[in-house]
């Protein structure tokens, strides 16, 4: 005679070899719901009977490792497991599949919280909530209960969260980087709010995904702000990407180097001259590869030409582009790096996004007398061709 856990893995068999299309979703989260709770029941009374103590190590940690689990998913069972029956409402909807697991994990914890000040008849209205709400919406709504009933706990739970705070930008190996963090509530709000403004589809020439414009969006309001010069001197330096190349590598030259970041990843010549259209160029005399002169730093746009830039353009010039002057940068229709002249007439605003489409993207910019027109790259024009209300012409 097999026992439970076996008779199961014998339905479990039997489910997973029926057809995906003929299996209910709902009633199938349902049962696992219901396997999910059991399990931190099981993980719970294995806390108690101290299955733990001779593995050397923490009962979440021995239970994360025995399962395949995080810690994190550890712990959050194990508070299930040991709140569950006293939530005797929360269990019965669970088990009639009136409510799922995350709605009673977060009652797990909010009853955790509150411990004594768990007030008589809030288990009854948490699952009226619960079934009508979202597993997110309801997980505020028991923080909000938690403010209300003990604001000075819900303080030092919010003192906890943010304690957990951390970011990291680490470099790849192929010259990449990868950001991975998790930031508290408000700067974590802040930095969405400010990235997704920055990031809405910019018109039928953006192709991008929704990551990359969010990328694209923190690329955009870091340059914005090195630009201003607001930001903290280090060493007496304002933030700046400092860039290396030749004077050859600067003109795209067949067979010259590639031009290095100041971290040494090296970076392609269309950037180089996206980059070189608006900055500070020092010059550096080396002999035997030794520094004999170093120039002083000089802007490609002074500030006059600069100021009559802004003045006549306004913006970024790419049409239906709403980037103001102080998020567009100067681009040399003729490219600076072939001999393009910084004058007026050669000049153009863009912002971070459409600077780049030109460059590293390949649009062409064509001026005809006060006009100027933007034509999309050979593998795009087909696209656009098919749309008779756009007009690339600014």
């Amino acid at each position: 005679m097999l026992d439970a856990v076996s008779e199961l893995e014998v339905a479990v068999a039997h489910v997973e070899a029926e057809d995906d299309d003929f299996i209910d979703p709902r009633r199938l989260s349902h049962l696992v719901d219901r396997l999910v709770a059991k399990h931190s029941r099981v993980l719970h009374r294995a806390r108690v009977r101290g299955d733990w103590k001779a593995s050397g190590l923490t009962a979440i940690n021995w239970a994360a490792r025995v399962c395949g689990i995080s810690r994190r998913t550890a712990s959050d069972r194990m508070c299930v497991g040991k709140h569950l029956e006293s939530l005797p409402v929360a269990a019965g909807a669970l088990h009639q599949g009136e409510i799922g697991f995350q709605a009673v994990s977060s009652m797990s914890h909010l009853q955790e919280n509150l411990g004594e000040r768990w007030p008589d008849g809030l288990e009854a209205d948490l699952v009226g909530y619960a079934r009508n709400f979202t597993a997110e919406r309801f997980r505020f709504t028991c923080r909000h209960a938690h403010h209300v009933i003990d604001p000075d706990g819900f303080d030092k739970l919010a003192k906890q969260d943010f304690e957990r705070r951390w970011l990291e930008i680490n470099t790849l190996l192929d010259g990449m980087y990868s950001v991975d963090g998790v930031l508290d509530s408000a700067t974590g709000s802040a930095f969405k709010a400010a990235l997704e403004s920055l990031a809405i589809r910019r018109g039928p020439e953006d192709t991008r995904t929704s990551g990359q414009r969010t990328a694209d969006a923190l690329g955009e309001l870091l340059d914005h702000e090195m630009s201003i010069g607001r930001l903290p001197r280090k060493k007496g330096v304002r933030p700046h990407i400092t860039l290396t190349t030749s004077l050859a590598g600067l003109k795209s030259e067949a067979g010259t180097p590639a031009a290095e970041l100041e971290s040494g990843v090296p970076i392609s010549r269309k950037t180089v001259e996206r980059m070189a259209c608006d900055s500070a160029v020092s010059r550096v005399l080396l002999a035997d590869s030794i520094v004999v002169d170093v120039g002083r730093a000089t802007r490609t746009v002074q500030p006059a030409t600069r100021r009559a830039l802004n003045k006549r353009d306004g913006g970024c010039r790419f049409p239906g582009c709403d980037r103001p002057v102080g998020w567009s940068s100067a681009h040399h229709i003729e490219f600076w790096a072939r001999g393009g002249k910084t004058e007026l007439s050669n000049l153009i605003l863009l912002c971070h996004y459409h600077h780049r489409l030109v460059h590293e993207e390949e649009w062409q910019v064509i001026k005809a007398g006060e006009k100027v027109r933007f034509i999309p790259p050979e593998h795009l024009r087909e696209l656009f061709a098919r749309r008779p209300d756009v007009r690339w012409a600014a």
